[in-house]
């Protein structure tokens, strides 16, 4: 399963550095606005610590977790929705991203120029944002004239369709997104084929410097992940066992960037379950509330068309049992069907007809 976040932010708000420190690679980030032209993709591991715990009993061959797609672009500046800036352009790669990760400055750095002149991660958020609902109805405004003409012709569908996007338009008007705007699950379908900006899930990165003012820009708390950007790239430069020494003589449990990525998955609405053997240990990703045979397609496309059953036990469970074999002893592993809905942390071994 293929997903990707997008880091979006103004210029020289510290994109390019997060990005860099995901995904260990070179982005170029450079102190002037759109150094990042075409964007950068990476692929980040997701950290699980289940996944050792299981290899550590299972004692696999090869151990894999499961990943998430970072793409870093460029920066948005005020009339990206008109073209400013190379805003189409960019503005494009966004809506391929299933979810966007918006970098905030708080940092301040004399020497690393802020376009509008000064720090205000408020103001800088509403304009992104602003930015974003601005291009929302400007795919809006340009559907709704063949969709209008449909819904005259008394097409129910297109009338409704119509009915929705006049309610919507007026409540982007009003400077809010669509992701506030109360929709069904119909009205939802209904609307990806429009693909909006606003109706992607979102979560904020504050980047700070050293003196974390932890400044206030008007979102749910448990959508904001503060993060020294500098400093995470700092870090993950460092060789792998220097790095959790250093994270604790910092004082923290655990790295700003496994905060993100973690964050970030469950963002994309995703749960992860595994299989386990002497072959291989590894982690999977479905949608939250997929059932047992779309989890077996995810390994195999041949596994969902043969589902017969599925074999499942929670991860704790298995590692408590002492593995398979035990578990299987004191009636651990349960059989379940085609219509049993995975939860996070199963363990799997699924049964299919070639």
């Amino acid at each position: 399963m293929s997903l990707s976040i997008g880091i979006v932010g103004l210029p020289n708000v510290g994109k390019s550095t997060l990005f860099n420190a995901l995904t260990k690679n070179k982005a170029e980030a450079s102190n002037y606005p759109f150094c990042t032209i075409d964007p950068n993709v990476g692929v980040v591991t997701v950290p699980d610590e289940r996944l050792n715990k299981l290899a550590a009993i299972s004692k696999p061959k090869k151990i894999i977790p499961t990943i998430i797609e970072f793409v870093d672009i460029a920066g948005l500046v005020k009339g990206a929705h008109k073209g400013e800036g190379l805003g189409n352009k960019f503005l494009s790669h966004i809506r391929e991203c299933d979810a966007i990760c918006e970098v905030v400055r708080e940092f301040k750095n004399n020497n690393i120029v802020h376009v509008d002149g000064e720090i205000d991660p408020k103001r800088d958020k509403e304009n992104i944002n602003l930015e974003l609902i601005l291009a929302d109805l400007a795919v809006i405004e340009k559907r709704s004239d063949k969709i209008s003409k449909e819904a005259k012709s008394g097409d129910k569908n297109a009338i409704k369709l119509n009915n929705l996007l006049i309610k919507l338009k007026s409540w982007l008007e009003e400077g809010k997104d669509a992701r506030s705007f109360l929709l069904t699950e119909e009205e939802k379908k209904e609307l990806k084929n429009f693909n909006l900006l606003t109706l992607k899930p979102i979560i904020y990165v504050l980047n700070s410097g050293t003196e974390n003012n932890n400044a206030d820009i008007n979102e749910d708390e448990n959508k904001i992940i503060n993060i020294n950007a500098k400093l995470e790239e700092e870090i993950a430069d460092l060789p792998a066992e220097e790095q959790k020494k250093y994270i604790e003589e910092l004082g923290l449990e655990t790295s700003g960037l496994d905060k993100l990525i973690k964050a970030s998955y469950k963002l994309l609405g995703l749960i992860t379950f595994f299989t386990t053997g002497s072959d291989e240990t590894r982690a999977w990703t479905v949608k939250t509330g997929a059932k047992a045979p779309a989890a077996a397609g995810v390994i195999h496309t041949d596994f969902a068309k043969g589902f017969i059953r599925a074999e499942i036990i929670n991860w704790q469970d298995f590692i408590n049992a002492g593995g398979e074999v035990p578990a299987k002893e004191k009636g651990l592993i349960r059989t379940e069907g085609k219509e049993y809905i995975m939860q996070d942390g199963d363990v799997c071994h699924f049964l299919f007809n070639t």
